[in-house]
């Protein structure tokens, strides 16, 4: 007996009609918005080979990837990211292309989610990769970027900014085991300020675990660089500050009025993958993050390609729903005008739907025998012209 015949995999969802619409219009808006800045479009498989994101460092668990095999046994996974693709492709075609590349891409990413989060396993994305270079600029180019795509949404936005090397090097200075620092990121990066502190106080009492625990807390504005460089005891993590502390000053002036900027001391995701920047975008009403994204120094070299690297993507479905959610989806598109052939005439109307169209206009054909009941469809439909084609071939409003 058959069970799952009529519905889809957890994770995933039919769209239909205005659904598709929206969805293609925040992605034409999006890529519009990446080609304008010089990005150029690539797509890569949606199966890959597993140890594409099998490297030194575990991006992915694989217990979070869909696997399968190929027909020599070999095991392949459904895309879980864009971006270890994207460093595979520049390691490989494009190695000897000239720096730096500005890469752009549009395509869903399958990854298993906990239920509890009520997030999809199919994931659409479009994202920006500029490879090459570590100046400020392209920093700043990324962050720029990142507010133009949250500003042509139409919504109301904020952008918050951190630095992943002002954790690493606190942390690196406590005797702890890798185990064990990934516990006070992960402890960090919820904002568990109880378990945070106990964790921190098995390593004793010092301006290091005092700076880790205010971490989480050091969130807002302007003045989170003076709390921070009070509490922070280290020159590196000083200095990480420090460069923070001017991108956020230039992102600031780049946003202007439409949205805000702040800055986070807390993003500590990823801390394997990240290596400098982390950037993380929002849109009003909306908890989870639509925009993912910082700076990845050392992620290609793991493919035999050392360079620089930054860039961010945009979870598409997260946008969708806050349209869904505050009612402005598209309308549906309905056709310009309904041709109705008469029966005989049928090449006839084919040819005159053809005709209309050349004229730029959307054009129906009627799928019915009688012209009473094209009329109820083109009304249903909200068609505000149709054509009858037959002996006299008279036009209708």
């Amino acid at each position: 007996m058959k069970y799952y015949d009529l519905i889809t995999p957890e994770g995933t969802k039919d769209l239909l009609f205005g659904e598709c619409v929206a969805r293609r219009r925040i992605e034409t808006t999006l890529m519009e918005t990446f080609r304008s800045r010089g990005y150029k479009e690539v797509i890569t498989p949606g199966l890959e080979f597993y140890d594409v994101f099998n490297l030194n460092s575990p991006y992915f668990p694989q217990e979070n990837m869909y696997k399968l095999t190929d027909a020599k046994g070999r095991l392949l996974v459904m895309r879980p990211d864009s971006t270890m693709p994207i460093a595979r492709i520049v390691a490989t075609r494009l190695r000897d292309a000239a720096l730096p590349l500005k890469l752009c891409y549009c395509q869903t990413v399958y990854r298993t989610e906990p239920a509890l989060k009520g997030r999809s396993d199919e994931t659409a994305q479009a994202g920006i990769e500029l490879i090459g270079s570590d100046l400020r600029i392209a920093d700043l180019e990324v962050i720029s970027t990142a507010i133009d795509s949250l500003k042509a949404l139409g919504m109301e936005f904020s952008l918050e900014l951190g630095h992943i090397g002002i954790f690493k090097s606190l942390v690196s200075q406590l005797e702890a085991t890798p185990k064990e620092k990934e516990r006070i990121r992960r402890l960090i990066e919820n904002k568990n300020f109880p378990a945070l502190n106990d964790m921190l106080d098995t390593f004793g009492s010092s301006a290091v675990t005092g700076a880790l625990k205010k971490l989480p807390s050091l969130f807002g504005g302007e003045e989170v660089f003076e709390k921070a460089e009070a509490l922070i005891p280290d020159e590196t993590a000083l200095a990480f500050l420090d460069e923070l502390h001017g991108i956020y000053t230039a992102a600031c002036e780049l946003c202007g009025k439409d949205g805000k900027i702040t800055v986070d001391l807390g993003l500590v995701n990823k801390t394997d993958y990240y290596t400098g920047l982390i950037i993380k975008g929002y849109l009003q009403g909306h908890g989870d993050e639509v925009i993912s994204g910082g700076r990845y120094d050392k992620l290609i070299s793991e493919f035999g390609c050392d360079v620089p690297a930054v860039g961010f993507a945009v979870y598409i479905n997260a946008i969708q729903k806050v349209h869904e959610k505050n009612g402005i989806l598209p309308a549906e598109e309905a056709a310009d005008v309904l041709v109705f052939a008469e029966e005989g005439f049928e090449v006839e109307g084919l040819k005159k739907a053809q005709e209309l169209r050349e004229q730029g206009l959307h054009v129906e054909m009627a799928l019915m025998s009688d012209a009473e009941s094209a009329k109820e469809y083109a009304i249903e439909r909200k068609i505000a012209r149709i054509a009858v084609v037959n002996e006299e071939s008279e036009e209708a409003e």
